[in-house]
């Protein structure tokens, strides 16, 4: 029986530059690095150090050549938010690529950009 999401793999194109995006800009933290000494490196981060879920970033190039029957495009992740005007305004400050902000049925919600332009949305959530 499945209980819960533990991580989300995404694959990327330069995972130096996405680290960065993630801690600097997004506020993530890196909760563990892993380097099997044959260029295989992937990246823990998550938005706070007891969070249930985490993002792992890989090398989208060495994993297409490992595995390339696997779909390598970017998950549509939905992030959650107690706070959705500070955090747009911090993203437009740290000039992230964010979306109009939306009223939807289920709540306020924007779109944004990583370093790759890669789009995510976040969601307030009380």
């Amino acid at each position: 029986m499945i209980t819960k999401i533990g991580q989300i793999m995404l694959y990327v194109n330069n995972q130096d530059e996405a680290v960065k995006f993630w801690t600097e800009k997004a506020g993530f933290s890196v909760i563990s690095e892993e380097d099997n000494g044959q260029g295989m490196r992937w990246i823990e981060i998550a938005p706070t150090k007891d969070a249930e879920t985490t993002i792992i970033l890989h090398n989208k190039e060495l994993i297409a050549k490992m595995q390339p029957e696997l779909n390598l495009q970017t998950p549509s992740l939905l992030l959650f938010s107690n706070n959705l005007d500070e955090l747009y305004k911090d993203f437009k400050e740290k000039q992230i690529t964010v979306g109009d902000m939306v009223t939807m049925p289920s709540g306020r919600v924007f779109n944004f950009a990583d370093s790759e332009e890669n789009y995510f949305a976040v969601l307030e959530k009380k």
